[in-house]
């Protein structure tokens, strides 16, 4: 109930993590007890055993370092080492060898107390080179393991909610980072191999032309004599905490016969569903969200669409530059409306640490500040027209 909405994804991953690390716990314990106490045990059991020890510590590891990432330490994004992947496949390697060793002498708990820690150190280095940007992905991959180690618990204790609850966690969560990647156009293994870095080498350039910006007074007079007006939401909304003042604005709007829709991007935010959270907390009726494909027909015919936080998932260079790591993937096509006016507090780079050509189109224009101060400014100028 304390947490604040901007902090809503590093809770997720806790909570995430502590389903995981419960898992551990629990097959640790059947483990010490067949090692220790009972002696031979059926080797399905075993196996059995021996995965949800090792996913959910991976569930466990790697959701408390997405945490600390989400949450800024910079501690975090130092941990990836050279030949990262190649280090993670050797650890694979040498869990599996253990756990074979462990098939061949139960009673040697030695070999459970190593793969336990080399399974909570293959969960962070899992989550090490995933980029800022695809935290996303990453937190709905996490939790589709702790739904799994969930069902194996449930099958070790014969105990059929937790099978049920499980599996459901675990299916919807893979199903989801499927559908998100679909959305990004990019495959899972590549968003595990890390492709959009927060940390890593920033490919920002130069880009010819000079930003515009406009004022409280033209901002809200364009608005008011609009016809449609769309609002594309993004971290910086959840980090302003703003979406209230959006649905203020919009019912403002509304009232002089302004058509209001948000367009939202499969992964803004940091996390699935981060801007549907947020605009459904402010209220924001469910019809009035678009998603990508609709959106971007939408664009053509919107006389201005406004930009809050919003960067990466805007950004055109991932269609024409090559180059960029955000290359390919689908994003809203904010620039074919008439106007685009982008809330930002500075030209600083979006989480993917590439900078934005949309700024210095002919057609967009910036609104500098607190995504909330400069929203309350607005709202005080169309209530005054």
């Amino acid at each position: 109930k304390n947490v604040q909405m901007t902090s809503m994804p590093q809770m997720v991953s806790i909570f995430n993590g502590l389903g995981g690390l419960s898992a551990v716990f629990l097959s640790f314990i059947e483990l010490y007890k067949i090692s220790v106490l009972v002696g031979e045990i059926s080797f399905a059991y075993q196996i059995t055993l021996i995965f949800s020890l090792f996913i959910g510590s991976i569930a466990f590891t790697g959701s408390m370092l997405a945490f600390a990432k989400l949450d800024g330490y910079k501690w975090s994004e130092k941990l990836t080492l050279p030949f990262q992947h190649i280090i993670n496949i050797i650890l694979l390697l040498f869990t599996i060898l253990l756990s074979y060793f462990y098939f061949l002498n139960s009673s040697d708990f030695n070999y459970i107390l190593v793969i336990l820690v080399i399974s909570l150190v293959y969960g962070v280095f899992f989550v090490a080179p995933i980029g800022g940007a695809d935290m996303p992905v990453v937190i709905s991959l996490l939790n589709s393991f702790t739904g799994i180690t969930a069902a194996l618990t449930g099958i070790i204790f014969s105990n059929n909610v937790m099978l049920l609850g499980g599996i459901l966690v675990g299916a919807a969560g893979t199903i989801l980072t499927v559908l998100m990647c679909e959305a990004m156009n990019r495959s899972l293994l590549n968003v595990i191999i890390g492709g959009f870095s927060s940390s890593g080498k920033s490919s920002i350039k130069e880009h010819e032309g000079d930003i515009k910006e406009i004022s409280d007074s033209d901002f809200a007079v364009q608005l008011f004599y609009s016809s449609n007006v769309i609002f594309v939401p993004g971290y910086g909304l959840a980090v302003a905490q703003a979406q209230k003042l959006c649905k203020e604005i919009q019912e403002i709007l509304e009232k002089n016969d302004v058509e209001v829709k948000y367009a939202i991007h499969p992964v803004a935010g940091r996390m699935p569903g981060h801007m549907n959270v947020l605009l459904a907390e402010a209220d924001v009726d469910y019809s009035k969200l678009i998603e990508l494909d609709e959106a971007n027909q939408n664009f053509k015919s919107t006389d201005i669409t406004i930009v809050v936080g919003a960067n990466d998932v805007v950004n055109p260079d991932a269609i024409d530059d090559k180059e960029s790591p955000l290359f390919g993937m689908p994003i809203l096509k904010v620039w074919e409306s008439n106007n685009v006016v982008i809330l930002k507090r500075s030209m600083n780079p979006g989480y993917a640490g590439v900078q934005n050509p949309l700024f210095f189109k002919d057609n967009s224009k910036m609104y500098f500040g607190d995504a909330k101060e400069s929203l309350q400014r607005l709202s005080s100028e169309l209530k005054n027209l």
